[in-house]
C-alpha cells in the first residue's frame, strides 16, 4: 500500500512538473509580448499629445481619455496555471506523507518537494495583498529546476524514519526552515528585478517590460519585506535546531557544518537588515546582500548537505 501511495505522489509530482512547464512558457509569451507592446503605446500617447503652439486653444482643447489598463491574458492563464500546478504538487507531498507514516521532509528528495511547494503557495497567496506575478516566470522555472533536480538526484523510495529524526522537532523545525527559504527566494527574485529596474532608469540599455514595472524604490520595499519575514523564521529555524541538537546530541552547539551554514545564512541576512536600517545600504547594494544570501540559501541545501559529510548527512539520503 505504501509503494502505491509514493507513485501515486510521484504522478502527481509529475503531473505538476508538466503543469508549471506550461505556466513558464505562457508567462515568457506575456513578457513578450509586453515588450513588444509598449513601444507602440509610447508612439500613440506621443500622438494624442496636443500641440501647444495656440496657446490658450491648446490649454482648452478636448484630450481624448486614457486608454483602459489592457488584460493580460496570457498572464491569467499562466497563473492559473499555477494554482492547478500548486494543487498537484501538494497532492504529492500529502501522497509521500502518507506512504511514509510522517512528515514528508526527512531526506532531500522530500525536502525538495515541500520547500517548492511553499515557494509556489507563498507566491500565490501573496498576490492577495501585491501583485507579483511578473515574477511568474523566476518562479515557475525555479520550482522546476528544483522539482527535476529532486526527483532524478535524490528521490529515495519510503522507508522507516531514523531514530535521530523521530521527534516532534522535525516537523517544526524543517517546515519553517522551508517556510524562510521561500520567503528568500521571492526576495531574491525582487532584488534581481531590482537591479534590472535600476539599470533602466540609470538611462543604461534595458528590457522593454521594465517600464510596465514597479520602480527601484518600491521594488526594495518589497524586497526589504519579504527578506524581514523570511529572517523571523530562519531566526526561528536557528533557535528550534539549537533545542532539537540538544534533545538529540546533549549540546546545543556542536561547530557541525551544517549549523555553521545556517548561522552564516543568519549572518548575512541580519547584516542586510541592519546596514540598510542604519548605514544607509539602498539600491544596488541592497539588492546584492539579499541576492548573495539566498545564494549562500542554496548552497546550504544542496553543496553541505550532500558533499560535506556531519551530522546532517541523513537528509542526503
Amino acid at each position: 500500500m505504501n509503494l502505491i501511495l509514493d507513485e501515486y505522489s510521484l504522478v502527481a509530482i509529475y503531473s505538476a512538473m508538466s503543469i508549471y512547464t506550461l505556466a513558464f512558457v505562457m508567462f515568457s509569451i506575456d513578457l513578450a509580448k509586453r515588450s513588444a507592446r509598449i513601444p507602440a503605446a509610447v508612439e500613440k500617447a506621443s500622438d494624442r499629445r496636443p500641440a501647444n503652439t495656440q496657446g490658450v486653444i491648446a490649454t482648452l482643447q478636448k484630450t481624448e481619455p486614457e486608454p483602459p489598463t489592457p488584460i493580460y491574458k496570457f498572464e491569467r492563464i499562466a497563473f492559473s496555471l499555477v494554482v492547478l500546478g500548486w494543487v498537484m504538487h501538494a497532492a504529492g507531498v500529502v501522497l509521500r506523507g502518507l506512504a511514509q507514516g510522517f512528515v514528508p521532509w526527512a531526506n532531500m528528495f522530500e525536502f525538495s518537494l515541500i520547500s517548492s511547494a511553499l515557494i509556489v503557495g507563498v507566491f500565490i497567496v501573496i498576490q492577495r495583498w501585491q501583485n507579483l506575478k511578473f515574477l511568474g516566470v523566476y518562479i515557475s522555472g525555479f520550482t522546476l529546476i528544483t522539482l527535476g533536480v529532486g526527483t532524478v538526484n535524490f528521490y529515495v523510495p519510503v522507508k522507516p524514519l531514523p531514530p535521530v529524526l523521530d521527534s516532534y522537532w522535525l516537523v517544526i523545525h524543517v517546515f519553517v526552515a522551508s517556510l524562510a527559504t521561500a520567503l528568500f527566494a521571492i526576495g531574491a527574485g525582487l532584488a534581481m528585478v531590482q537591479l534590472m529596474q535600476a539599470r533602466r532608469e540609470a538611462g543604461k540599455k534595458s528590457l522593454a517590460l521594465l517600464k510596465m514595472l514597479p520602480d527601484v524604490v518600491k521594488l526594495e520595499n518589497l524586497t526589504y519585506l519579504t527578506t524581514v519575514i523570511g529572517f523571523v523564521f530562519w531566526t526561528f529555524t536557528l533557535v528550534a535546531g539549537s533545542i532539537w541538537a540538544e534533545r538529540s546530541w546533549g549540546r546545543y552547539w556542536g561547530w557541525d557544518t551544517k549549523e555553521v551554514w545556517t548561522f552564516i545564512i543568519w549572518i548575512i541576512y541580519a547584516g542586510y537588515i541592519h546596514a540598510r536600517a542604519t548605514r544607509g545600504w539602498r539600491g544596488t547594494r541592497s539588492a546584492w546582500l539579499a541576492i548573495i544570501g539566498f545564494a549562500a540559501v542554496i548552497y546550504n541545501y544542496v553543496v553541505v548537505n550532500v558533499f560535506i559529510p556531519g551530522l546532517h548527512s541523513y537528509s542526503g539520503l
